[in-house]
């Protein structure tokens, strides 16, 4: 759900974790999935998008641009059978992923207008790699302080474009735009995250020539025209991540179904080091640490993936604050996310930042306080430190965590944990507000 002003997630730690939680469809993956229904003038239905303010948020904007979208629990339709050019400016800052509207609106219309997106505020994520493959492609790209205008009159031809860094969002708006260019294009050092395989399974479903997408070089023919198609979104492996590293922190034994396992092969490295069991079968994995067994300090580092996800950092540092001993998480790819640090401090955690190395201290008695959640994944580093914490655990602002966490009271719940959400005119948590009120 997402939430109002003034709402406060509340948790009681000490509860043993078990059970079962179903894994949701992947909010990065359905995003430029969403955008990518732009390219055609057909309908096209897709299920497993997660319900989740992200989602939400860019269905208003595609209706702003003039699409007709339809969300459903389990089928979603979007149709763009007429579509403006100019992304609604109090929309599109409220959404670093607006950008990949860049590359889908240039290839369908020949124009593109959108604000400077906003997001999360967990460092540089620049745009001018976007920008010189589109201008590459035979695109006029003009860049204000606030505004993004882009025009090709004539259609689009492909390019080859190489980044300097790989980029998710960079590779998934040159793929948007390439789609529909004249003759081919390739991206070489281009990202290789599981949503980015998935928006080329949908774009190819639609009738595009995409090669080598999970690679770090993707071939793009450009077609005269896409058409409708169905498509189920992949499952979301940062929420899995999430919840199993929420299970080794406290303790217990919880299934992850429909868990994309091939896409946490570094986090269960790190988990199995750290003491977890680890059991994995077809669309399901179990992940279990008894209450006896310590919790052993390992150290990580983020990367591009096939590396360790920047996603998880936060709730693999929280993880730490509980292990026998000194670890260190390194963050390479972004230069402004530790901002759950401060946060966890005030629960009694023992960390140090020195550049991008956070040096964890280990077992943290961790107590029960006020702390707000700066962004999704901080916020998810939140709830795993207040479900080990002693006492009362209050996080204000958690709608950042509504952003890319579908039902995630409702699924703590139903494992086990103590969690109850109040205020802003919306209590969820049912019999265990009652109970730990």
């Amino acid at each position: 759900m997402q939430g109002g002003e003034g709402e406060t997630l509340s948790l009681w730690g000490g509860a043993r974790l078990s059970g079962e939680v179903a894994i949701s469809g992947s909010k990065n993956a359905s995003l430029p999935i969403m955008a990518a229904s732009l390219l055609t003038a057909d309908a096209v239905e897709l299920e497993n998008l997660p319900e989740v303010a992200d989602t939400t948020l860019m269905a208003e904007i595609l209706r702003g641009l003039g699409a007709e979208v339809e969300l459903g629990a389990g089928r979603s339709r979007i149709q763009a059978a007429h579509l403006g050019s100019a992304v609604p400016e109090a929309l599109g800052r409220r959404m670093r992923a607006s950008i990949v509207l860049l590359g889908a609106l240039l290839a369908r219309t020949g124009h593109a207008s959108l604000p400077k997106p906003g997001g999360d505020q967990i460092g540089a994520r620049r745009v001018e790699q976007h920008v010189r493959g589109l201008r590459a492609m035979g695109a006029e790209v003009i860049e204000s302080e606030d505004q993004i205008t882009a025009h090709a009159p004539h259609r689009l031809r492909g390019a080859r474009v190489i980044f300097d860094l790989p980029t998710v969002t960079g590779t998934e708006n040159i793929m948007l735009a390439a789609v529909l260019a004249e003759g081919r294009s390739e991206i070489l050092n281009a990202a290789r995250e599981p949503h980015v395989e998935d928006l080329a399974r949908f774009l190819n479903a639609m009738g595009a020539a995409i090669a080598g997408a999970g690679t770090d070089r993707i071939v793009i023919d450009g077609v005269e025209r896409l058409h409708g198609a169905g498509h189920r979104v992949v499952a979301d492996y940062l929420e899995a991540g999430t919840y199993a590293l929420a299970v080794v922190a406290t303790g217990g034994d919880v299934t992850l179904e429909n868990c994309p396992a091939r896409d946490l092969t570094q986090l269960f490295l790190k988990l199995e080091e750290a003491g977890a069991s680890i059991r994995v079968a077809p669309e399901r994995v179990s992940i279990a640490r008894a209450a006896s067994a310590q919790v052993l300090p390992v150290d990580m580092c983020t990367f591009v993936h096939p590396g360790f996800p920047t996603d998880l950092q936060a709730q693999y540092l929280a993880l730490m604050t509980q292990a026998q001993g000194e670890s260190v998480i390194s963050e390479y790819l972004f230069e402004n996310r530790f901002q759950h640090v401060p946060e966890l401090v005030k629960m009694g955690a023992r960390i140090t930042i020195r550049g991008r190395d956070a040096r964890v201290e280990g077992p943290a008695r961790l107590r029960g306080t006020d702390v707000s959640a700066p962004d999704i994944r901080s916020g998810a580093a939140l709830i795993i430190a207040g479900l080990c914490a002693d006492g009362e655990t209050r996080i204000h602002q958690p709608w950042h965590i509504d952003r890319g966490y579908q039902d995630m009271v409702g699924k703590l719940i139903g494992i086990g944990a103590r969690v109850a959400r109040r205020g802003g005119g919306a209590a969820v948590a049912g019999a265990a507000e009652a109970t730990y009120e």
